[in-house]
């Protein structure tokens, strides 16, 4: 018989950490536009290993869509930051709906 915590849950990307130079590429940014927006705190969950960055593929949805909104909107970085919190709080209540059957 199993454990509810043998039962693995989640996307298998979940626990992915990708390196700083992997997310800027896939956001095609340098990497020193990355660690700005990490010294002003403007992404949460950060993990330094060995004296290098790693994002979660939540990082990484999260730094495409900052650098989205800076580059269509020219907005400074702290305002998409708080744009893509918004964001990222509407995809859980959108996602907590769903589980209850209300959308």
């Amino acid at each position: 018989m199993h454990n509810d915590k043998d039962i693995p849950t989640g996307s298998p990307l979940e626990d992915c950490w990708l390196p700083l130079e992997q997310v800027a590429a896939a956001c095609a940014v340098e990497p020193e536009w990355l660690l700005r927006h990490i010294e002003d705190g403007l992404f949460v969950g950060m993990a330094s290993v060995g004296g290098t960055w790693r994002f979660s593929t939540v990082g990484l949805a999260r730094a495409r869509r900052m650098r989205e909104l800076e580059r269509n909107f020219d907005a400074v970085p702290e305002l998409a930051a708080l744009v893509a919190d918004m964001l990222e709080e509407m995809d859980r209540l959108r996602a907590r709906l769903r589980r209850a059957g209300l959308t």
